[in-house]
């Protein structure tokens, strides 16, 4: 046994072992009693050859009279082992544990006494003592396993399982009763402890343990009731009535005590008669029969096994056959099955054949087509170029008439701008402020709204162009709608909004100047311009309309008749009712009863009805807008403006 320790207390104080004794005699111990081995306090570094008297760092004592020299060599050459001596002493009581009598007798030993701790690095910082510590643990922790070894057996009888990192390996428990009544009946063996870690190269034989069962000594039911410690790589045997082990300097099993063992029942009838010699020899012979059993059993099982390897190959071809039957019906079942497969192929390779034939057939009159079709292709080519060529001509044509419009637009309607004042233009000399709407006369406001109202609308006409929010031109009485617009009020039209001041809620007048500013927005970014700000209302149209101007060469000449005349092109209206665009304008507000045809100007969902007899000032251009030198726009309630 591996280790050292010093010898067991007096039994009569463990009242562990008073409670728990063994069921089985120190003679009656076998290898069948035994179920299960574990090992405690595994280590790996071999323990000193002489037992030590004190505490191993006793030596660290300045009392001991050792040169600081020798005590470095000595710390040196010793192995690392754990300190005993740092407990603490608590009360005279405990001091006189270990302390010698005379001292453990002496008055002045103050009571309470703690022992210096000794050990070299318990006043290091936490991280230093961490690291001592795991690499304690590590050195202390390996990978095991056991094998179980006994007499006339070349092989061991148990080989156990791999306990990995483990300072106390438990193992699995075990039953002998499989090697036979000539391995369970012995009560010697030998176990041999097999170990590694980190520092070791491979398995390492650690332990080589003989020992009788007869001189192990019993500690307990469980390790639970045991108090006393353990040595050093400590073999303890699991038997059916508890745990056994052995320590150095115990007693052998001849020399326990009487008390021990477990005490004899008593009965209070007097002595039992025991069994008869007759019986007794019966049940010999009887096991001497089941021996001889068991023992022809195992010779007709290894003559049995000759046989089959003598006759191996005649049994092996007697095997085959039924595999070879099997092997030719699988065979049979994957032809059947790959004809059915040939058929179903040859099936699919008619019917490909057959689309084949008839995608040529398709192929053939797709090619005629094609070869047709190319021949009209070419003669379509040169009318689509000419048409091609009209379609720029006429683009030209009405991206001219825009600009001649457009300049109209700004001869009838001129922005000018007011000298000192940035930003600040007027229509037709009616000032209109950006957004504000503080200390302003409400009808010439109303009035320059009514302007903007009605120069948008007809940007809207000439650019083809649906705003999305519809304008009713009515002179200085013009109205916007919001056709999403909500409102909590019980008004008849909550969705129109007035672009007049005069007898109306304030917000609402504002929300149609802002609906206003975002049709001129749109309108800028349909021909590519983004204002900066889109409550400069003047500003803004004034910039769309000089965009909207430019161009290359000189403005074209307005077409005889008009967008009458266009319209008249298109078979839109009769040629009766066209007139010559040279002639004198007609009066505006030309009465609803006379029979004139009248026109739906897109863009702001209002009709004006104007006379077919006029040209310039009744056609959808700004020269027919206003009568000329009159500062009154159509319909609006007032009558001059300055």
């Amino acid at each position: 046994m591996v280790g050292n320790e010093q010898p067991l207390q007096d039994e009569a104080d463990s009242p562990a072992l008073a409670r728990d004794r063994p069921w089985l005699l120190p003679y009656n111990r076998k290898l069948r009693h035994l179920q299960g081995i574990t090992i405690r306090n595994l280590t790996l570094a071999p323990a000193p050859l002489r037992s030590r008297g004190k505490t191993i760092d006793d030596d660290a004592i300045p009392s001991t009279l050792k040169s600081p020299t020798k005590t470095l060599a000595l710390r040196e050459s010793r192995g690392l082992n754990h300190s005993r001596s740092s407990s603490d002493l608590k009360g005279n009581d405990g001091d006189s544990q270990r302390l010698s009598p005379k001292k453990a007798k002496s008055p002045n030993m103050p009571k309470g006494l703690r022992r210096r701790s000794t050990l070299e690095w318990t006043g290091a910082n936490p991280l230093t003592r961490q690291k001592k510590l795991e690499d304690i643990t590590d050195s202390r922790m390996a990978d095991t396993f056991f094998t179980i070894h006994v007499d006339g057996e070349e092989e061991p009888v148990y080989v156990s399982e791999v306990a990995e990192r483990a300072m106390n390996p438990n193992f699995r428990f075990f039953d002998l009763s499989s090697s036979g009544p000539g391995v369970t009946r012995l009560d010697q063996l030998t176990v041999n402890v097999w170990a590694r870690n980190e520092n070791t190269n491979g398995w390492q034989y650690l332990i080589q343990f003989s020992a009788g069962l007869r001189s192990l000594r019993f500690i307990g039911k469980s390790l639970g009731t045991f108090r006393q410690p353990l040595p050093q790589n400590c073999i303890l045997f699991h038997l059916t009535d508890g745990i056994y082990t052995s320590f150095t300097g115990m007693p052998l099993a001849d020399e326990l005590r009487a008390d021990e063992l477990a005490p004899p029942k008593e009965n209070p009838e007097g002595p039992l008669n025991s069994s008869s010699y007759d019986a007794i020899m019966r049940l010999n012979t009887l096991d001497d029969c089941i021996q001889d059993a068991l023992a022809t059993r195992d010779r007709l099982a290894e003559e049995i096994e000759t046989i089959l390897k003598d006759n191996r190959d005649a049994i092996q071809i007697v095997e085959q056959v039924p595999e070879a039957e099997e092997r030719l019906r699988t065979v049979e079942a994957a032809v059947v099955v790959e004809r059915r497969r040939v058929e179903t192929a040859r099936r699919k390779v008619e019917e490909k054949k057959a689309n084949t034939q008839r995608r040529r057939e398709l192929m053939r009159k797709g090619r005629e087509s094609q070869v047709e079709r190319e021949k009209e292709v070419e003669e379509e080519s040169e009318t689509h170029a000419a048409l091609k060529e009209s379609v720029v001509q006429l683009q030209e044509v009405v991206t001219g008439q825009r600009r001649r419009l457009c300049e109209d637009l700004q001869k009838v309607y001129p922005i000018e701008p007011i000298k000192g004042k940035t930003l600040l233009f007027t229509v037709r000399g009616l000032v209109l402020p950006n957004g504000e709407f503080e200390d302003v006369k409400e009808d010439v406001t109303s009035a320059a709204l009514g302007y903007v109202a009605e120069m948008v609308s007809l940007l809207s006409l000439y650019y083809d162009m649906l705003l999305p929010y519809s304008i009713k031109v009515s002179g200085s009485t013009s109205t916007i709608d919001d056709p999403l617009a909500m409102s909590t009020t019980n008004q008849p039209t909550p969705r129109t909004y007035p672009l007049f001041m005069k007898g109306v809620v304030r917000y609402r007048f504002e929300y149609g100047v802002f609906l206003l500013n975002k049709n001129i927005e749109i309108l800028s970014n349909h021909i590519g311009i983004k204002p900066l700000d889109i409550r400069h209302t003047l500003p803004n149209l004034k910039y769309l309309l000089f965009v909207a101007t430019a161009g290359k060469g000189e403005l074209p000449a307005r077409k005889a008749g008009g967008i009458k005349g266009l319209l008249r092109q298109q078979g839109v209206l009769s040629r009766t009712a066209s007139m010559d665009s040279t002639g004198t304008a007609s009066s505006v507000g030309t009465a609803p009863s006379e029979s004139k045809p009248t026109l739906q100007l897109r863009g702001n969902g209002s009709t004006q009805g104007h006379s077919s007899g006029s040209d310039e000032n009744y056609l959808p251009s700004p020269v027919g807008a206003l009568k000329k030198g009159n500062g009154v726009l159509p319909g609006s309630p007032l009558r001059e403006v300055d």
